[in-house]
């Protein structure tokens, strides 16, 4: 046996079956790069409709196949016009943010790899990088050691598995059995959340047959009233689920995690952190005072393609008690070859076979290191701060939140002429920012997420602004 990789031994001395990977490979590799290669000056919207991308990609399906090379040729030149440019580093209009170079080439094994990554036993190598990446974020974040991970599809799958966890875990503390008895007759569970939570959240709770949830009084910022909250707990009584929040949508503000998780836990509640992008401050020396008191929650949910910027699709669950976790999603079968140690993959998220997906977050760990990570997140912050001040100073420009991590949003004199700088700038093509409604206002959202943005991108994103803002005084 050796460690030397397969592609470098030849020792039978002639030529290997490729099976079509390799001509199929290289030509997803020229096209990988020549997209790379071009994302960062690309116009950012897509140049196609989709009707458009239906005929070029062919809308009936062949009666004879073609050779796997021509079909990657095919769908790199047919699907390009209808690509959006989300890896620029002027792409700000979701918080998606872009792909750091060793987490998309450990995707690539990963696809390479078709590891199923359910049991610990069956696929070791898969398993261990998870386990690493689990146990390096949790100890990055500032998070309760021993707190368990699961890698999900997003950030609405991630919540829903700490929710399920919660969900469970408080209907026992009162006696009831969700995996003997159902939800039928069960005690109803307070889900009790502020006014500015993510709709994520709310799609999870309903998925898990919580319904609606008590909504709690928000401040301007968004962060949920303290005082508000302890009254709301104070008025019913039974088991209870508290969600709170680190990074604003709108505003990127954090909830007073300290306040708010001692109240809910004087009242017995469960704390659930949905973290999606602002998780990650608690990694930074200098940000990390936004997460005081954060740690004393329950779980934790996060995106790692989000501020970390891996590829899709990376959601993080975390438990601070993983036996709660393993109760509410495990399953078992004479089949299956379940660990004696520990706990197998599959009983920390809802899918039994799923791929290698903590791969990309272990390689993008290894390569940044504590040190990077932190670099990472003060320069997104850093990036947001320096286009809040460049475009708060244009005319007629008001920005609308205290810029404490990576959310600007922006606004000009009425609902009209806000939504019309966001069209022009898509017309434009060099900056995406998108509209959305705050404080009963239409604003200009922009969400630095992508590892690129740096100051020299900052200030052709403010230039780009001053151009539409001056097209529509001309217009």
């Amino acid at each position: 046996m050796t460690d030397q990789p397969e592609a470098e031994r030849r020792d039978d001395g002639g030529d290997r079956r490729d099976d079509g990977y390799g001509a199929a490979l290289d030509r997803a590799v020229l096209h990988a790069r020549e997209w790379l290669d071009g994302v960062r000056e690309r116009a950012v919207p897509p140049r196609a409709t989709i009707e458009e991308m239906l005929d070029r990609l062919g809308r009936e399906l062949p009666e004879h196949g073609e050779p796997a090379a021509a079909v990657i040729d095919h769908l790199a030149v047919a699907a390009e016009p209808g690509l959006i440019a989300i890896g620029s580093p002027r792409f700000y209009g979701w918080v998606i943010g872009g792909t750091q170079p060793a987490a998309l080439a450990a995707d690539w094994l990963v696809s390479s790899w078709d590891q199923n990554t359910g049991l610990r036993t069956i696929t070791p190598a898969a398993a261990a990088a998870e386990e690493l990446a689990g146990a390096w974020l949790v100890d990055l974040l500032g998070l309760p050691h021993g707190s368990e991970v699961g890698f999900t599809t997003g950030a609405t799958m991630a919540q829903f598995t700490c929710m399920a966890a919660a969900r469970d875990e408080v209907l026992a503390r009162v006696g009831w059995d969700v995996e003997e008895d159902g939800l039928a007759g069960a005690p109803r569970i307070r889900y009790l959340a502020g006014e500015e939570r993510h709709g994520t959240v709310d799609l999870a709770a309903r998925y898990l047959g919580l319904g609606a949830p008590i909504v709690v009084p928000s401040d301007a910022e968004g962060r949920i009233r303290v005082d508000a909250l302890r009254a709301a707990l104070a008025a019913g009584d039974g088991p209870a689920i508290v969600l709170l929040q680190a990074g604003n949508i709108h505003s990127g503000a954090f909830d007073d995690f300290r306040g708010a998780i001692a109240a809910a836990h004087e009242a017995g509640a469960w704390v659930h952190v949905d973290g999606a992008f602002g998780l990650w401050a608690a990694a930074s020396p200098s940000l990390r005072h936004l997460a005081d008191g954060m740690a004393d929650a329950d779980s934790w949910s996060t995106d790692a393609h989000k501020t970390l910027n891996v590829p899709y699709d990376s959601g993080l669950a975390i438990v601070r008690d993983g036996r709660a976790m393993h109760r509410a999603l495990s399953m078992h079968a004479s089949y299956l070859q379940a660990t004696e140690v520990g706990a197998d993959p599959h009983e920390r998220v809802p899918e039994l076979s799923r791929r290698a997906r903590g791969v990309p977050v272990w390689a993008v760990l290894r390569a940044l290191g504590r040190s990077g990570v932190a670099e990472l997140v003060d320069g997104l912050a850093a990036a947001a701060s320096g286009l809040a001040d460049g475009v708060g100073r244009l005319p007629g420009v008001e920005v609308l939140n205290e810029v404490v991590f990576t959310q600007v949003c922006i606004a000009l004199a009425d609902d009209a002429a806000t939504e019309a700088l966001s069209e022009r700038l898509w017309a434009d093509g060099e900056v995406l920012a998108m509209t959305s409604r705050w404080h009963d206002r239409a604003v200009v959202r922009f969400s630095v997420s992508n590892w690129r943005t740096d100051a020299a991108e900052v200030r052709r994103t403010v230039d780009a602004v001053a151009r539409a803002l001056a097209a529509g005084e001309h217009g």
